[in-house]
């Protein structure tokens, strides 16, 4: 099982908690103080809502989740063998879960992941990672 993440910026996660579970017919998968995440079915999509995180209604960060470890270190290999920056973190507790996951950013620095979700925790998401500010192995927590 492989989707696109989309984490958006919110100013009001209650407000937008509402919206989304209008828009995508479902309610969200976790919520947590300023942190919801969506496992919307139809269209395959992880909506992750995080509150005053950044401007409200930007992208925080876009991502693939996949549903093994073995899928993110083949993902880390393959795009290290295209010639990308990729920034592997393994075993990172963010976003009320532990992850492995790869970091790339887009031309104009959009951040991507490549992520799977190893079990659930009680940390909060800590802010935008992208691959300029933590390079392979200098990251102590991700997104």
């Amino acid at each position: 099982m492989s989707r696109v993440q989309l984490a958006l910026n919110v100013s009001d996660l209650d407000a937008a908690v509402a919206f989304y579970s209008k828009l995508f017919d479902t309610e969200p998968a976790k919520r947590r103080p300023g942190y919801a995440n969506f496992a919307i079915a139809d269209p395959p999509l992880k909506l992750v809502l995080i509150e005053s995180a950044g401007t409200p209604g930007t992208l925080n960060h876009l991502g693939v989740e996949v549903a093994s470890p073995d899928e993110v270190e083949a993902s880390t290999q393959r795009l290290v063998e295209a010639g990308l920056a990729a920034a592997p973190e393994t075993a990172i507790e963010c976003c009320y879960a532990e992850q492995d996951k790869v970091w790339v950013d887009d031309p104009d620095g959009a951040p991507w992941e490549i992520y799977t979700v190893l079990a659930n925790s009680e940390v909060p998401p800590s802010g935008l990672r992208t691959v300029s500010l933590c390079g392979p192995g200098t990251c102590g927590s991700g997104v």
